[in-house]
């Protein structure tokens, strides 16, 4: 007991370790994409918040399956070095005396892993791909930046605003440019704002300024000064993907339709709670340090074996999802690898650690 409640405690350790670092990672990489989004006006300031936690939701079943094996690997590899090993086998411990530590330490975050690859990640998925769709839907003038020239669908207006006053809903400094029937109009007004009609029809509304129409290449221009002028602001429906992707569909979803694209889906989220297990039982033997070999050449043989594993399993997703794995054969051949993998680096390391039995 002594000795599964230190293996366990060191692994629930390194591991809350190892998520705290990669989910710092993750988080700066999405803050730092989105609030580039969100300056250059793609993304509303307030959305950013939203789609990092989506992100992360969609990223956590991944970094699940990293963290237990990163755990199970350092603490061995700690223990070989410091000598802690040699102490466990002369007191009559074999190397699968850590397959179940192992377990018991693993397969909570696998039940953890299942549950969000199966139920959580496609809802983040889908619900991510429905804000970012809610945003693209807005008008162009809801996505004007103060100090950003920002140009509309249609490519016929450029807005520019310098800067917003003490009331939110208000804007200084305006600056319009459009294109229409061959002339140019260039708009410059000191304030507006947006009014919504009784019909429910919206425009913007400029205050005190100056349009100059005309036609570019000729002297044909003419000066407006006006009071307030209106432009009416095209309205632009939200569309629904028609066929969204595999990723966003809920797992039931999935086994209702039953394409190769949606099985090929399907085994990657069962895949990912197994490789959680599978992945942690084998850094059991990539532990090992050879003092001969020097002390790292198993980590560098761990990391190659860890992304052999995952190149793997999206290689045989993409064959399943082009047909040329069968649906019900999937990604198992990996899985079973591995486990064969693993059975005769357990038995080779039992092997060759019998003298550090009692009686030898």
């Amino acid at each position: 007991m002594i000795f599964e409640r230190s293996l366990i405690r060191e692994f629930s350790l390194v591991a809350l370790a190892v998520v705290a670092v990669l989910l710092a990672l993750i988080l700066t990489r999405l803050l730092i994409l989105l609030l580039g989004k969100a300056a250059g006006g793609e993304v509303l300031p307030e959305a950013v918040i939203g789609l990092i936690a989506f992100g992360v939701l969609a990223y956590m079943p991944v970094l699940l399956s990293i963290a237990a094996f990163v755990a199970v690997l350092l603490t061995l590899t700690r223990s070989f070095r410091d000598s802690e090993m040699t102490v466990w086998f002369t007191s009559g411990l074999s190397i699968a005396a850590w397959v179940k530590p192992v377990l018991r330490f693993a397969l909570p975050m696998a039940v953890v892993c299942a549950v969000l690859s199966l139920a959580i990640a496609p809802w983040s998925e889908s619900q991510s791909r429905e804000y970012r769709r809610l945003l693209e839907s807005r008008d162009e003038v809801s996505a004007v930046t103060p100090g950003v020239f920002r140009e509309s669908r249609q490519a016929d207006r450029v807005f520019f605003v310098d800067k917003l006053s003490e009331r939110d809903d208000v804007v200084n400094n305006v600056f319009v440019q459009s294109t229409h029937g061959g002339r140019l109009g260039v708009m410059v007004a000191q304030k507006g704002f947006i009014e919504t009609a009784e019909n429910g029809d919206r425009f913007v509304v400029l205050v005190n300024g100056r349009r100059y129409e005309g036609a570019p290449g000729t002297l044909d221009y003419r000066t407006v000064d006006f009071d307030r002028y209106l432009l009416r602001i095209e309205p632009k429906e939200a569309k629904k993907d028609a066929t969204p992707p595999a990723k966003a569909l809920g797992t039931l979803e999935l086994l209702g339709d039953p394409t190769p694209h949606n099985i090929a889906e399907l085994h990657w989220r069962v895949a990912l709670p197994f490789s959680v297990l599978l992945m942690a039982l084998f850094a059991v033997p990539l532990s090992f340090v050879n003092p001969r070999t020097g002390r790292s050449w198993n980590l560098v043989l761990a990391v190659l074996a860890y992304a052999l594993y995952n190149n793997l399993l999206s290689i045989f997703q993409a064959w399943t999802a082009q047909g040329k794995v069968p649906t019900w054969v999937g990604l198992w051949p990996v899985h079973f690898a591995v486990v064969a993998l693993l059975a005769w680096l357990l038995s080779r390391q039992m092997v060759s650690r019998r003298w550090f039995m009692p009686g030898r």
